[in-house]
């Protein structure tokens, strides 16, 4: 008589594990970060670097258009380099606020605390490297350590790229 009463109850556990077994084993696919745009992204120290893409025709010179955000209470200062440059390009971000580079080819992009949203790309002269590969930029924010990131290399194809092309 037990017998029958323990049937269902182990038919019932035996679905539950096996109907929810697979969710326990597998990784939970939204705890995975990744960039859900074109561009790359990264963190280092306060300061977050989203959806960074270069946009050149040829190869050789290219728009740099990326937003950058600052976490922390203080402004920081975000320094940019790619191999093969001897200059750096440095953008000083105000304290827990954002700023988009090429978001508008047409706005004012200087301020007393330097680029502001909607700014210009920063032009990267001497890349060499054609529009389907990327390019390796070093993203530094203020004195933490600094990412380097595999940034894509875009032409003006994508109508909303077409403007930012150098």
């Amino acid at each position: 008589m037990k017998s029958r009463r323990l049937a269902p109850l182990a038919l019932i556990a035996a679905v539950m594990v096996g109907t929810s077994g697979c969710a326990m084993l597998a990784p939970q696919a939204t705890t995975i970060e990744y960039n859900p745009a074109e561009g790359a992204g990264a963190t280092t120290g306060s300061g977050v670097v989203s959806n960074a893409v270069v946009v050149s025709e040829d190869g050789e010179d290219g728009n740099l258009i990326a937003a950058f955000t600052n976490e922390s209470d203080e402004a920081q200062t975000v320094s940019i380099e790619f191999e093969g440059s001897s200059s750096t390009e440095t953008l000083r971000i105000p304290a827990m606020s954002s700023i988009s580079l090429g978001m508008d080819p047409d706005a004012d992009s200087e301020t007393a605390e330097g680029r502001v949203d909607g700014g210009e790309p920063i032009l990267l002269e001497g890349i060499d490297t054609p529009p389907g590969a990327t390019l390796p930029i070093y993203f530094q924010s203020g004195d933490a350590e600094g990412e380097l990131i595999q940034v894509p290399v875009l032409d003006g194809s994508v109508e909303y790229l077409a403007p930012f092309v150098p």
